[in-house]
């Protein structure tokens, strides 16, 4: 995930260094280290947490020094809260993110959190920061950041899976896997463009812009969802996700 913000963040006027001793291929204009001794003297205003959230413990504290004053730390680590980041800092301001994967393409959508000790300023650079890598949410509790990650840093997962199962009836009615997968996906990409119009009514009101008593997309839904089998199997996806970030943090 790091690499795939990072690809959107080298378009602001930051001066961005990356310390890792297994990366190339990075963006151009992205000062690159094998590790921390490299960068000892130097301090940042923003330091990213973009290491795996079982070796936070092990790698984050060596930066402590890096910090400049006034400055904080942007964690996208899932599984690692903002206070215990912040103790293991040295008390450090701490905004938490959660992208998801289409921040890759400026697409993403990122839930934002401030945790201990992080000011106004900070936040304002977060979301700013943020908004390169496509929309953002600003929540007041971690609790609900869980939730922002149950909808949206999982979503993309379950649009997949949607995609996939709905390519896969497609082809049973005879197309072929190109042919399936090139439908489904204008079909849905097509729909979600035309709900993101700004002047587009509800999701309901579309719903039933196209479906005609007695039509064939009326006979559709009413095996998709008549038993509301759909929107129970969604709840319960959501729930699980929220459930299983609460374990993690």
């Amino acid at each position: 995930m790091g690499s795939a913000l990072l690809s959107q963040w080298v378009a602001g006027p930051e001066s961005v260094t990356v310390v890792d001793p297994m990366a190339s291929d990075l963006p151009e204009g992205v000062a690159l280290v094998p590790d921390r001794e490299k960068i000892a003297s130097q301090r940042f205003d923003c330091i990213v947490a973009a290491v795996k959230p079982q070796l936070i413990d092990e790698v984050m504290p060596a930066y402590r020094e890096n910090i400049a004053p006034g400055g904080y730390i942007l964690s996208i680590a899932a599984g690692y809260s903002a206070g215990r980041l912040s103790r293991l800092m040295g008390d450090a301001p701490v905004v938490r993110t959660m992208p998801n994967l289409p921040a890759a393409i400026g697409r993403g959508v990122s839930g934002i959190c401030p945790g201990p000790h992080a000011s106004s300023d900070h936040l304002v650079h977060a979301e700013a920061f943020m908004r390169r890598a496509g929309s953002t949410i600003t929540v007041d509790s971690e609790e609900k950041l869980d939730r922002v990650t149950a909808v949206a840093g999982s979503g993309p997962g379950y649009v997949f899976e949607i995609a996939r199962a709905y390519a896969e009836a497609a082809m049973a009615q005879g197309f072929d896997e190109d042919e399936a997968r090139d439908m489904v996906l204008g079909t849905m990409g097509g729909a979600v463009a035309m709900a993101s119009e700004p002047s587009a009514p509800g999701l309901e009101e579309l719903r039933n812009s196209v479906t005609s008593k007695g039509g064939t997309t009326a006979a559709g839904l009413d095996a998709l969802n008549s038993d509301d089998g759909l929107s129970d199997r969604l709840h319960a996806t959501l729930q699980a996700a929220y459930d299983r970030a609460v374990e993690l943090r």
